[in-house]
């Protein structure tokens, strides 16, 4: 994932993995600001009520080549079309790729990575009720699980969601996905990043088409 460790009196601003903002006319992604880490980065994980993952996955091929994490098809899927695609590999966070359809800013699907193991899922449910107003675990994937989050909820407003998906109990791919505007109130933003976690998550482990 992409999260750079901070201290925990450091408050965090929204993630903002995708941003209408453009570059040369298509979307460019920016990494904002990390996900705030406990002082502490010692004791077992996962944390207390954080759930394990018991087949981890080695993200470290997949970080070098961030927009490899989703396919043509698979992006067709979620955004509609395969769209333009841009790759950050030297982000203050960690490694991304945003895609975005041709000549649009939304919908848009940002896909984040550390640059070193951050404390996994339990960084995200040891701010459940501070930094995040928005914390809500959602299905797990094949064993993985995935929790959708924020500092602000931005569902209904924006039509965007941030998703955590646990891939090992010490680090998390981080997907945001913006819908178009057309489409905000249709459907859960946070249901549909977790689509686009699925899919994710089959190339990650080899499985996408």
């Amino acid at each position: 994932m992409r999260r750079t460790i901070l201290l925990a009196s450091v408050i965090a601003l929204v993630l903002s993995a995708c941003s209408p903002s453009t570059e040369n006319g298509t979307p460019a992604p920016t990494t904002g600001d990390a996900r705030p880490i406990p002082s502490s980065t010692t004791g077992q994980l996962p944390g207390p009520g954080v759930p394990k993952v018991d087949d981890p996955i080695n993200l470290v091929q997949i970080k070098t080549t961030p927009c490899k994490a989703l396919t043509s098809a698979q992006v067709k899927e979620l955004l509609g079309s395969e769209g333009e695609t841009r790759e950050r590999l030297d982000g203050s966070s960690g490694p991304s790729c945003l895609w975005a359809p041709h000549s649009a800013t939304r919908p848009t699907v940002s896909v984040l990575f550390s640059k070193a193991p951050d404390r996994g899922m339990t960084s995200v449910y040891e701010a459940k009720g501070t930094t995040y107003k928005l914390f809500e675990p959602l299905g797990s994937i094949d064993g993985y699980p995935v929790t959708a989050y924020g500092t602000e909820d931005e569902r209904a407003s924006r039509g965007k969601c941030s998703v955590a998906l646990g891939t090992s109990d010490n680090e998390t791919i981080d997907i945001v996905l913006e819908q178009s505007e057309a489409n905000i109130g249709k459907k859960d933003p946070c249901d549909a990043a977790r689509e686009a976690a699925i899919r994710v998550l089959a190339t990650v482990r080899g499985g996408g088409n």
